[in-house]
């Protein structure tokens, strides 16, 4: 393996460790769920997550991730589209579905196409989400491949 990718994994794992101790420290100060959300997506792969509202029931998401085997980088972004017809006693459980693509920085580098599909809570008295996402994913380039990433995660919206 590239000794410059691994040092860039090292990277990118020192950065999600300070991205999840801002979020910390600053969560005591009550922010609205609309906007932009930041934080961290742990599975395959793990990394930072990134999640802009763009209307009521529609958003946009990225990742940059790694993977927990090493092998590869990650990069993807997806619009989504948010169902709120669940109801909970508090806070909202949105389910979404969405289309994005991908791009894998790998031995074998690979662009494709994802369609996640997940549910969000959102919590009342606090300014964070938490997902869980599964997102088959159809490589195009360099080659026809299927996949399927599966991840939770949480997010602080500034």
């Amino acid at each position: 393996m590239n000794m410059n990718f691994v040092i860039n994994i090292k990277r990118m794992k020192k950065a999600i460790i300070l991205s999840v101790l801002l979020i910390g420290i600053t969560s005591g100060l009550f922010a609205q769920r609309s906007g932009l959300g930041v934080g961290v997506i742990l599975g395959e792969p793990t990394g930072l997550s990134v999640k802009k509202w763009t209307g009521s029931k529609t958003a946009i998401d990225a990742a940059a991730a790694w993977s927990l085997t090493g092998e590869y980088i990650h990069f993807h972004a997806d619009a989504l589209v948010h169902s709120f017809a669940l109801s909970v006693d508090e806070g909202q459980l949105p389910l979404y579905i969405g289309l994005g693509g991908r791009v894998l920085l790998a031995d074998k580098p690979a662009i494709g196409v994802r369609v996640p599909v997940g549910a969000a809570y959102h919590f009342d008295a606090a300014p964070f989400d938490m997902f869980l996402e599964l997102a088959p994913i159809l490589d195009l380039i360099p080659d026809s491949d299927f996949d399927v990433n599966g991840a939770i995660g949480i997010r602080y919206y500034l």
